[in-house]
């Protein structure tokens, strides 16, 4: 458990598409809109979980193409999320968080880790290493771990989230708030090239 503990850990600690996201789209809206995104993920992860648990995320691994397809429309999908945020920062509006918008965030978070084939590799080829046959009841084993792997990586995203929020008052207000939500629109484009170069 505490193997599995610090390997949820360092992997969730590593830079990635979801980080990259949560930062960009908390400097831009503001924490709460962060967290709905946060929300969004944690589904998005416990949906793949139980998909891997029940031996249907394997076919992912075992088909190149639906591995590609996804990782393709994760990368578009991020692209679209990149112009999104340009489009607004050419707007000049102060996107205001609304409930609509949270369903919207959320929906992006849940969206971006659907489409994320390196989760479902995760828990087909990490997670399994983790379980103890001799015990009996995998499944169950299973979903425990899945369970565990989720509330870590959501307790790391809400600090990115909180972290940002911090941040935002000294780097979005003022005559910078427009160069500065260009900037994250950038980071978002860089975000799915390197989404396309770690998925390959």
């Amino acid at each position: 458990m505490i193997g599995f503990l610090l390997t949820s850990l360092v992997l969730e600690l590593t830079p990635g598409p979801n980080m990259g996201t949560l930062a960009s789209l908390t400097l831009e809206r503001g924490r709460a809109a962060g967290l709905a995104v946060v929300a969004g993920v944690a589904l998005g992860l416990a949906v793949i979980g139980a998909l891997a648990a029940f031996g249907l995320a394997a076919l992912i691994a075992e088909s190149p193409a639906l591995y590609q397809a996804l990782r393709w429309a994760g990368i578009l999908y991020l692209l679209y999320l990149a112009y999104d945020a340009w489009r607004d920062a050419g707007q000049g509006a102060d996107i205001a968080f609304t409930s609509q918008g949270a369903g919207s965030l959320f929906l992006r978070g849940l969206t971006l880790n659907l489409l994320n084939p390196k989760a479902a590799i995760f828990y087909i080829a990490v997670l399994p290493t983790f379980i103890d046959a001799a015990r009996g009841a995998v499944l169950a084993q299973n979903l425990v771990l899945v369970a565990i792997y989720v509330a870590v990586a959501t307790a790391i995203h809400a600090g990115v989230v909180l972290l940002a929020a911090r941040l935002r008052p000294l780097l979005m207000e003022g005559a910078g708030e427009r160069l500065m939500r260009r900037a994250l629109a950038g980071v978002m484009a860089m975000i799915a090239v390197w989404f396309a170069w770690e998925t390959r």
